[in-house]
């Protein structure tokens, strides 16, 4: 035993004594329960200092290969060679938890899950049912287009140039004026976010947002470092913005056309005061309006129609509207920040599907879509009347809510804090799954997201009068 670590090498005078005693281990001339020499002993025939020989053995009884008795001394543990086994592998729960993206409260996780069976009821579910899409025309539309053999390849980084042209078209009926470069083709608004994430903002940066925020299920801003503020929209708006931002780097997140998850409606003042509070602290808007096309009555012009100088990046797709399945959407913005969100997109997916750009470009083409969204809003209308129904003839003692504008949700509130993980829970062992306030504000007890948009009407009215039976229990 007259081995000593070398002042020389790359490894440290500590891991060289880990791996000493390691390898005596594996060879088999400590077995489990051998005795090892005290520390003084190891650190005079190592030519060490003793707290460089005391770290090295704390270290592998941390890995459960060596163990302390009180009083007697170290010895090899008694399970050393399973530690060892593990040794050998990577520690992937440490690279999971030191990993940069953030991990989904374990609700959303479990919604992620059970969305997948069919046997269960989703009453917060925010995608079309089956029965909405129109899977019979797209089907149609592929024995319609006629590719070449260009389209079946990489698109350009900003997506199809036809697309893009037609997309420009398409916005101006709502008051929106983009030339193809000042468009990037994504595939769908959460792409769009996490783009802007990482593309736009330095660490630090503050995303203001409503208190009730989709952003808060899901990480786009969260996971690459950015500080999230809810704030109130009042008459000391701008006032508000300027004392929070200062001089860092900020953004301002807004649905106005039916948010998710509440369903509100901002007017066209509310727009332009957002707008204007926004501008005088030069803080960019990203205009999230995914769900325009799905408001019951006529829609007020969008944020981006007041736009001047380039300061809104405004999303839109049809993923609420014609198949999330597609996963195509769009970012207008001005020219630098598209070209720069580009670049971003082409080094993480090499661009959206070519055939569904293909598909999307028809439909906007040949006026299908439009003729499509027209009898989606009916379907819709009559789901949210059928829902609305049954909250009327059980709920009004127990819950409030306002009626549905368009999209697929009713934003209820029951009278008591009663939504917590344990309804969450007791709902899904009977097989009704719910989206709870919780997850959109952490500090929401009162309001659950109700989709009429997926369920059947036997569905619907089961899984209700299932929420009914166990919300009135809590009370």
């Amino acid at each position: 035993m007259s081995w000593q670590p070398s002042r020389e090498g790359k490894m440290t005078l500590q891991q060289q004594i880990i791996q000493w005693i390691t390898e005596h281990i594996e060879r088999g001339d400590w077995v489990a329960g051998t005795k090892l020499p005290t520390q003084r002993q190891l650190a005079m025939q190592f030519g060490v200092n003793r707290s460089t020989v005391q770290q090295a053995l704390e270290e592998l009884k941390a890995v459960g290969i060596l163990e302390s008795k009180v009083g007697s001394g170290i010895y090899v543990a008694q399970n050393s060679w399973d530690s060892l086994i593990v040794q050998t592998q990577p520690n992937w729960q440490k690279y999971i938890d030191t990993s940069l993206h953030k991990p989904n409260y374990l609700t959303i996780q479990l919604i992620n899950e059970y969305e997948q069976r069919d046997d269960i009821i989703r009453l917060g579910t925010g995608e079309l049912a089956p029965s909405l899409l129109p899977t019979t025309e797209i089907e149609a539309s592929l024995k319609e287009l006629s590719l070449q053999p260009k389209a079946l390849g990489y698109s350009s980084p900003q997506g199809s140039d036809k697309l893009r042209e037609e997309i420009c078209e398409y916005v101006k009926k709502r008051g929106i004026h983009a030339k193809p470069q000042n468009v990037c083709i994504v595939s769908g608004a959460l792409q769009a976010l996490q783009l802007i994430a990482v593309g736009l903002l330095e660490q630090g940066s503050i995303v203001f947002q409503e208190q009730t925020s989709y952003l808060n299920s899901v990480h786009p801003f969260q996971s690459v470092g950015m500080q999230m503020l809810s704030i109130d929209r009042d008459e000391q708006l701008a006032q508000t913005l300027a004392q929070k931002k200062r001089k860092r780097q900020a953004v301002f997140y807004a649905v106005p056309t039916l948010n998710n998850p509440t369903g509100g409606v901002w007017t066209s003042f509310e727009k332009r005061q957002l707008y204007q509070a926004c501008k005088e602290s030069r803080i960019p808007i990203i205009e999230d309006d995914v769900y325009h096309e799905l408001l019951f009555e006529a829609a007020t012009p969008p944020i981006k129609s007041m736009d001047e100088s380039g300061q809104v990046l405004y999303i839109g797709s049809v993923s609420k509207t014609l198949s999330p399945g597609l996963r195509i959407g769009w970012l207008i913005g001005p020219t630098t920040v598209i070209e720069r969100l580009a670049d971003i997109k082409m080094q993480t997916d090499y661009g959206s599907s070519a055939i569904s750009q293909e598909i999307v470009l028809h439909w906007l083409q040949s006026g299908k879509y439009e003729k499509h969204i027209k009898s989606l809003r009916k379907e819709l209308i009559r789901r949210a009347n059928f829902v609305e129904g049954i909250l009327q003839e059980k709920f009004e003692d127990i819950a409030s809510w306002d009626k549905p504008k368009g999209g697929f949700y009713i934003w209820l509130k029951f009278h008591e804090p009663i939504v917590d993980k344990e309804l969450f829970t007791k709902l899904l062992h009977r097989q009704v799954l719910i989206n709870p306030g919780y997850i959109y504000d952490p500090q929401d007890t009162q309001h659950i997201r109700l989709s009429y948009a997926y369920g059947t009407e036997v569905e619907l009215e089961k899984g209700l009068n299932i929420l009914f039976e166990i919300a009135t229990k809590k009370k």
